[in-house]
């Protein structure tokens, strides 16, 4: 991986695998694959109670609002599920790209059919394009949050892994730097709304995170720093911690308006409420450099609405397999006891 210069107690789930339900007639790489089951065609979110209301995660249910991409198998997971890719046309940054998603088993288990589900946006280290590499599955992201699912230290989160970046010669910081290719709205907007336009989603932000290594750390970062009322928490592993793209040059106004330390100054400085609360869960590697900063931004922001934990990798170098192995050492479950859960049919 290249390096940059610079709730949950409630659902342990019990998933049958044998009677996994996947809608696709085939299991090779570039087939046509589906996210849809069977009975998640139901018209009701859920089963009403008897006095007619629905609340909490329920209520906050969102179904599929189309129109359905079109997705071939990239991968296959070890539990028989699929990782599927498809070219995203972004409708509010024009940028056109790569976005590969994986599904849980929870998902296609028909007592979940009418339920949303949290949605975690993966993010690379390096420049991210033209793939992202977390769409393989020898870093065993996937099958490892299916594991830690079904142990009850993870939400079955939906996976969306989006290219991080338009070319492989430049870093755009998740930003829209002026003139240039309007990443920051690609991934704020535009694939948020791709999800939700395929899957059983959450209304809530609660619903919403980030993780991603170095780079992808620190978009993920800024993104819910600048969008607490769209994503409720990241995982941010050895990640930048200030927007350094040489694309800003001459646009100093803009760049700090995507640098996270300011961002968690403003937000810190706001009451603490639910309303406002995010949830920042960083990652380092014992042995990789960048501690230091981490702890300083820590220290110094972690006020009012911002929460921060902080996961130091024993023996950890900077790469995406020491940032899997701290996601199961406690990460993954951090964020998860602060958001959403599918809520199974009564």
């Amino acid at each position: 991986m290249k390096r940059r210069p610079k709730a949950l107690k409630a659902l342990i789930a019990t998933v049958a695998l044998g009677s996994l339900v996947l809608v696709t007639g085939c299991s090779g790489e570039g087939d046509p694959v589906s996210f849809d089951a069977p009975s998640a065609a139901a018209s009701a979110p859920t089963a009403a109670p008897k006095d007619g209301k629905r609340s909490g995660a329920a209520a906050l249910t969102r179904m599929p609002t189309g129109p359905k991409a079109e997705f071939r198998t990239q991968n296959t997971i070890d539990d028989g599920t699929k990782i599927g890719v498809t070219t995203l046309h972004g409708q509010k940054s024009g940028f056109t790209g790569k976005v590969w998603v994986w599904a849980p088993p929870q998902y296609f288990d028909p007592k979940y059919a009418a339920s949303g589900f949290p949605v975690l946006i993966a993010l690379p280290g390096g420049n991210g394009y033209p793939k992202n590499y977390w769409m393989g599955t020898d870093l065993k992201l996937q099958s490892s949050i299916s594991a830690w699912s079904k142990e009850g230290r993870s939400l079955p989160f939906i996976v969306v892994m989006p290219v991080l970046n338009p070319d492989d010669e430049n870093y755009y910081d998740g930003s829209d730097i002026p003139g240039q290719p309007k990443m920051g709205t690609w991934m704020a907007e535009d694939v948020p709304d791709f999800v939700r336009a395929n899957f059983r989603t959450f209304a809530s932000r609660d619903g919403w995170a980030f993780m991603g290594s170095s780079s992808g750390g620190f978009v993920g970062l800024k993104s819910v720093l600048k969008h607490p009322d769209k994503f409720k928490a990241v995982i941010a592993s050895g990640p930048d911690i200030v927007p350094d793209s040489p694309l800003w040059s001459g646009h100093e106004a803009q760049r700090q308006a995507n640098n996270p330390e300011r961002l968690a100054k403003a937000l810190g400085a706001k009451p603490d409420s639910k309303d406002d609360e995010v949830f920042l869960a960083f990652q380092v590697g014992s042995n990789e450099s960048g501690l230091g900063q981490v702890k300083s931004f820590i220290r110094t922001y972690t006020k009012g609405p911002v929460k921060t934990r902080l996961q130091v990798i024993r023996d950890g170098e900077h790469n995406a397999k020491t940032y899997v192995k701290g996601m199961g050492d406690g990460s993954i479950q951090w964020i998860s006891e602060h958001m959403l859960a599918p809520v199974p049919a009564p």
